[in-house]
């Protein structure tokens, strides 16, 4: 839902999107998405977890001759459950997608940019990060390693006019958490000042902030977009 607003937003205010996905339908969904609202751009298939799909993405790059300026690292998988109870593929399945994807897409985008001497990263972290989650030790901690990848990037790279922060939901209304019952939904929206769950435009605004020229000056922060349910 993040994802596909923020094409969106972006897309129809003149920026060319190289979208992915992992499977077929989704693609097609994408593109459907970028005929029904005009947006120019193409849809690509990626799995962060494929040494092989990570290389021909870049591949297809390459030969497009195409030099992303913006990244947005999106990609997010959950496999929640008690630290005691959570087995290996679970911890590494999380930290494969969540952490070393963001790794890996940094890595194959970052020689364009700087190159351009000019570049905008933005990595999506969560307001569990900083608060902790029962039960989501292994996304806690991939989401909280992000934070540190983007303050460690934003020191490197801003010499190069390159900016990278981070972007921290709280409670959004996605496909996640309209799983939530109406109980659930009225107990976490009571934690929120705003009282209410966020939408995703939420997110997909403060992104688009982020690489907007009001942002120039901004770099290695996280801005949080939680409706005050987690100050910082």
């Amino acid at each position: 839902g993040i994802g596909a607003a923020t094409l969106k937003f972006m897309g129809q205010r003149g920026a060319r999107i190289i979208a992915t996905a992992t499977s077929n339908q989704g693609i097609e969904e994408i593109l459907s998405m970028f005929d029904e609202h005009q947006i120019e751009g193409s849809a690509l298939q990626l799995d962060l977890v494929s040494k092989n799909s990570v290389k021909n993405f870049f591949g297809e790059l390459a030969k497009e001759k195409v030099t992303p300026d913006i990244l947005i690292n999106n990609a997010g998988v959950t496999a929640d459950n008690l630290f005691l109870r959570m087995q290996d593929k679970d911890w590494q399945k999380v930290i494969d997608v969540n952490l070393t994807g963001v790794y890996k897409m940094i890595s194959g985008c970052l020689r364009g940019m700087l190159k351009k001497r000019w570049g905008r990263i933005i990595n999506i972290t969560s307001v569990v990060a900083f608060s902790g989650n029962p039960g989501q030790a292994n996304y806690c901690a991939a989401k909280a390693g992000i934070v540190g990848l983007t303050k460690s990037l934003a020191q490197e790279l801003g010499s190069r006019n390159i900016t990278v922060n981070s972007v921290a939901p709280g409670f959004i209304d996605t496909n996640m958490t309209k799983g939530l019952n109406q109980d659930q939904r009225e107990q976490l929206t009571n934690k929120i000042p705003l009282a209410r769950i966020g939408e995703v435009d939420d997110i997909a605004h403060a992104i688009a902030f982020l690489v907007s020229p009001f942002a120039n000056y901004i770099t290695g922060e996280t801005l949080h977009v939680n409706g005050g349910m987690y100050m910082a």
